[in-house]
């Protein structure tokens, strides 16, 4: 059985620190590169979405001149619907 000792606890604060530092040293140095990479992949990524889009937008594009209008729903007319009776309400002094 092992027993905590003070030299134990400051060796292992110690060592907290040093990757504490490390980590943020290398965070540092390589955050900025991944978050340009980053950006640079979602830009390519928009812009082939829009070329897409552009290009099946002209494409699409119908050469006949019909339209049909569906007129099933248009003969039906709205009914408001009943929730309850209006009750007026009086104060009483």
């Amino acid at each position: 059985m092992q027993e905590a000792s003070f030299s134990g606890l400051i060796r292992d604060i110690f060592y907290i620190m040093i990757f504490y530092y490390v980590f943020k040293f290398f965070a540092k140095l390589f955050f900025p590169i991944v978050v340009k990479k980053v950006v640079e992949k979602a830009s390519e990524n928009f812009q082939k979405q829009q070329q897409n889009a552009q290009g099946n937008s002209w494409q699409k594009t119908p050469n006949n001149d019909e339209i049909i209008i569906n007129t099933a729903n248009a003969k039906k007319s709205r009914e408001t619907k009943k929730v309850g009776d209006y009750v007026d309400y009086e104060e009483i002094d």
